[in-house]
């Protein structure tokens, strides 16, 4: 039996420009039980579904048990509710509250956006004043993209924005993504993540605690403990960057770029990692650190630059190169290190520090062995000449030069010093009691020096030696000095710190974006298209700049 039953719009209780009711469209099959739902109107289907209209929103149910006083409705079975065309939501029971337009829906609930998103949960409040839908025990939204489960989600209908809290887990055919909490855009398809949260994909894996993730084409930016695990090499920094398509990575502030497979590690500033060359880039206070037989060699330059694959890495450090080792310094303009032959070049207006021994030459080849990883030998080409302050008197310089140097290390300490072709050498000589006997001033066809604990041990002449040992006081200071002597002894980098020069000790870092606020460029876009299509406020920006001259300076500047 069909009943049509007329009921009024709105209670006595609540005026009609603050609370509207609920309306029913179509009532079919009507009855009563005060017995088990006091002052309730109960509604039942036919061939056709009953439907209410409540605020631009409509319900249809099976079964309905509408409390006209309270304004408020139970409905079960088959349930549909429709706010205009944007959303469809399905359930197998709801209750409905006219007075704050609010939804309870269980069993089995779907939400379907226009934009094809559908959500399901067993639990979904709908708050449809606030234009928003929450659950509490665990959902699941799936889009043309990704699908995401969490523990706890809220979806924000006007700017079709979903929060998703405890346990978020984002699947993609092409990676996992876990979080604490990450909300997303329905539109964009873009994820802000906050707290803890791992990005894994087939060839990379992410760790940050907040940023920022594009799902659609694998790209973001992380900042606050950020971690990339990419193509062998490690990637930390207070912001970093990634780009899946172009297979880049960049780095800012207090950055740490570590090489798994050679066990080296370069800190910077800033750096930018390129998987298809297999190339790291960095600058600003660069550092590239690598373990040499349980000692740490240090190599600055105002550039680093990366090249090979693991088994043929080059360092190359530009302009005002430095690098130093236990032992061992040295500073130049460039510095080309290949791995895999061992051989590190100082090129252009080279020096090399072995403890207080000075080299010069017009280049310096430094050789390691590849299977010890400790120093083998040095090679000092053209002008070689070696120059160390007399360490007795603390006055005199003993030196030695000529065309070509060569050096041998054990244990990565310089033994033996073979000096070619046009040798000279000064050299002052002491009695056990250090008391001087004599300066040594010879000419050969070649030098060689054995050295102990930094310090010269013997001298051996080859080829028709010609030179005296001559007392203090017949060897004039003029006449102390080989021809080309320039002492440099100040510049000597002492300690691992001493490669940077105040420029780099001083770097003004850049603000990261987004430590202090959160990151959402969908909420800014949001917002700048907002006040660009609100009249007043454009209006008044206008005014302002009319009016105030140093906004308008501000506003030209900006622009």
């Amino acid at each position: 039996m069909v009943v049509l039953v007329t009921i009024p719009l709105f209670s006595q209780d609540a005026p009609r420009e603050e609370v509207k009711q609920i309306n029913i469209v179509y009532g079919a099959n009507f009855t009563k039980d005060e017995t088990q739902y006091p002052g309730a109107s109960i509604f039942s289907k036919d061939e056709r579904q009953i439907q209410f209209e409540h605020e631009g929103a409509d319900l249809f149910c099976d079964i309905a048990i509408y409390y006209q006083k309270e304004n408020k409705l139970k409905a079960i079975g088959n349930i549909r509710l429709q706010q205009g065309d944007s959303i469809q939501m399905t359930s197998g029971k709801i209750n409905y509250d006219g007075n704050v337009n609010m939804a309870k829906a269980w069993e089995n609930v779907v939400l379907t956006s226009n934009s094809k998103m559908t959500l399901t949960t067993d639990t979904l409040r709908f708050n449809r004043l606030a234009q928003q839908a929450y659950y509490q025990d665990f959902g699941t939204v799936v889009d043309s993209v990704n699908t995401l489960t969490s523990e706890v989600g809220r979806y924000f209908l006007q700017n079709k924005k979903l929060q998703f809290l405890d346990s978020v887990h984002l699947k993609n055919p092409d990676y996992i993504l876990d979080s604490e909490q990450l909300d997303y855009y329905e539109t964009s398809k873009n994820a802000y993540l906050y707290g803890p949260s791992t990005i894994t994909g087939k060839s990379y894996k992410i760790y940050c605690e907040r940023g920022f993730y594009d799902t659609k084409v694998e790209s973001g930016y992380f900042i606050k403990n950020t971690r990339i695990d990419y193509n062998n090499r490690i990637i930390k920094g207070d912001s970093v960057y990634f780009n899946k398509a172009r297979e880049f990575a960049s780095a800012t502030n207090n950055i740490k770029v570590i090489d798994t497979v050679n066990n080296g590690v370069i800190k910077a500033h800033y750096a930018e990692v390129f998987k298809a060359k297999d190339s790291v880039f960095a600058t600003k206070r660069a550092v590239s650190i690598s373990l040499m037989e349980q000692d740490s060699l240090y190599m600055h330059g105002d550039t680093l630059m990366v090249t090979g694959k693991p088994d043929h890495r080059v360092l190359r450090a530009f302009r005002n190169a430095k690098f130093f080792k236990t032992d061992l310094s040295g500073k130049c303009d460039s510095i080309h290190a290949d791995q895999k032959t061992g051989i590190t070049q100082l090129i252009t207006n080279p020096i090399l520090w072995n403890g207080p021994n000075q080299m010069t030459g017009d280049s310096i080849h430094l050789k390691s062995d590849l299977k010890t990883e400790k120093m083998d030998s040095l090679k000092v080409l053209n002008n070689a000449f070696i120059i160390s302050l007399d360490s007795v008197s603390m006055e005199g310089y003993n030196q030695a030069k000529g065309i070509d140097l060569f050096g041998k290390f054990r244990d990565n300490q310089l033994k033996i010093i073979d000096l070619i072709k046009n040798t000279e050498v000064i050299y002052y000589m002491y009695n056990d009691d250090d008391e001087l006997i004599g300066i040594d001033k010879t000419i050969c066809s070649a030098i060689r020096i054995t050295m102990a604990n930094n310090d010269i041990e013997d001298l051996t002449f080859f080829t028709n030696p010609d030179g005296n040992i001559y007392p203090e006081t017949e060897l004039p200071e003029n006449s102390r000095k080989l021809k080309g002597f320039i002492w440099r002894g100040d510049e000597r980098i002492l300690t691992k710190d001493g490669i940077f020069d105040e420029d780099d000790n001083n770097i003004v870092l850049p603000v990261i974006r987004g430590i202090s606020n959160p990151i959402d460029i969908d909420a800014e876009e949001e917002e700048r298209n907002s006040n660009e299509n609100d009249p007043v406020n454009s209006r008044n920006k206008a005014n302002d700049k009319a009016t105030d001259p140093k906004k308008k300076s501000t506003q030209q500047k900006a622009e």
